[in-house]
């Protein structure tokens, strides 16, 4: 592969940056602000008209085919976009709608589907959940139990799902339950879009120990989904949600965000002194910074990788999962490492007034706990790799 970017590609790199900047609050991109209770009362709304304007240009849906209101970019340069996005920390990724759901449509979707809900994704008129994962059905997602009986024109929905990101934002949830529970696992499961304001839909918050309630329980009792809303064929669900999977491990911003709360740890250990000398004087912290950066750069490569074998129209399944295993455990690495070089100061929450990079890095620390598991944990990705990279047989 070419490690470099075209000149069109960074003269839209350029536009990118300048516009985030123009439309943007800098005091709004502070890490974690729409999931907590000390965001400011107008995040969602700047968020909102942010995305507004994205979509007046096309570009919320940038590499989107041209039919279904995209500009038909190729896989670089939605790469550079989200970059950009990620390093400014701007909400310019138009969430689960426009990254999986919308191209999940396109290859399985019914020409209906298409017409009802590309549109409204490609302008920011809807926001979306995913009914994947159960108390009892995570990694082994296939075991899930949640039914759907056929009635007439409607299937008929009871179950609990749980970990569902914005669940109570939401206007649909892609949703995986079983239709034949005498086929065998995999077999008998389909993917459907439920409305969440369907009757029968109870909504729980989980906060977690960071104080964000993103996640959330869902609970259905006797919902009444459309046959119309079921996706591809019927009992034939999982092979749907794989492709869904796909679209959810292949992006770069997991690596762009990490290494921008690494360069704020670089500066300040350049600027922080501890008995009478620089932080990064230290050869130990100095060494260890320069290690992160390195890793931060192969991850930068593997993700690349991703999109340019997209862009060869290739099909990046065990690559997704080599990017997604790499960058998630140096998440987690840096993590553990920023902590333990700022001292107990490190483990002082956003609250206190002495907590270095007003606290940061240790929000950052408690939040990595979760990345090698949202997203099909450490041990699914190797699974993936193993099998489907080297094509190893199933243990």
């Amino acid at each position: 592969m070419d490690f470099r970017f075209s000149a069109e590609e960074e003269a839209f790199r350029d536009e990118v940056r300048a516009f985030v900047r123009a439309e943007w609050p800098s005091e709004l991109s502070r890490p974690g602000y729409n999931d907590r209770e000390d965001s400011p009362r107008d995040y969602g709304e700047a968020a909102r008209a942010f995305q507004k304007k994205l979509a007046d240009k096309g570009w919320l849906t940038l590499a989107w085919p041209k039919e279904h209101g995209g500009l038909g970019a190729g896989p670089m340069q939605q790469l550079v976009y989200n970059e950009e996005m990620s390093a400014l920390r701007a909400p310019g990724f138009g969430g689960m709608g426009v990254a999986m759901v919308g191209p999940t449509l396109m290859l399985h979707g019914t020409e209906e589907q298409r017409r009802r809900f590309l549109g409204r994704i490609a302008r920011a008129e809807m926001s979306w959940c995913q009914g994947f994962s159960e108390p009892g059905a995570g990694s082994d997602l296939a075991s899930l139990q949640t039914r759907a009986v056929q009635d007439g024109d409607d299937f008929v929905v009871n179950g609990q799902k749980i970990w569902t990101s914005g669940a109570h934002r939401a206007d649909y949830c892609i949703l995986l339950a079983r239709t034949d529970p005498d086929a065998p696992k995999h077999r008998g499961i389909s993917y459907f879009l439920m409305d969440m304001k369907s009757p029968g839909v109870t909504i729980t918050p989980l906060t977690n120990m960071l104080g964000s309630d993103a996640f959330n329980q869902v609970f259905l009792d006797n919902v009444r989904i459309p046959r119309e809303n079921l996706v591809g064929e019927l009992n034939r669900g999982w092979y749907v949600a794989t492709t869904t999977l796909d679209f959810e491990r292949s992006g770069i911003q997991r690596i762009v965000f990490a290494e921008t709360l690494l360069h704020d740890l670089i500066d300040y250990a350049r600027e922080s002194r501890q008995r009478g000398r620089r932080l990064i004087d230290a050869p130990s912290v100095r060494n260890k910074l320069a290690d992160l950066a390195i890793e931060f750069a192969v991850g930068r490569v593997l993700a690349y990788r991703v999109a340019w074998m997209q862009g060869q129209g290739r099909v990046p399944n065990a690559e997704a999962s080599i990017a997604k295993l790499y960058s998630t455990e140096l998440q987690s690495r840096f993590a553990v490492a920023a902590v333990s070089l700022l001292g107990l100061g490190g483990l002082l929450a956003r609250a206190s007034a002495y907590a270095p990079l007003d606290g940061r890095l240790s929000s950052y620390y408690l939040a990595a706990v979760s990345y090698t598991i949202a997203a099909g944990t450490s041990e699914v990705q190797r699974n993936i790799i193993a099998q489907r990279g080297l094509g190893l047989p199933r243990a």
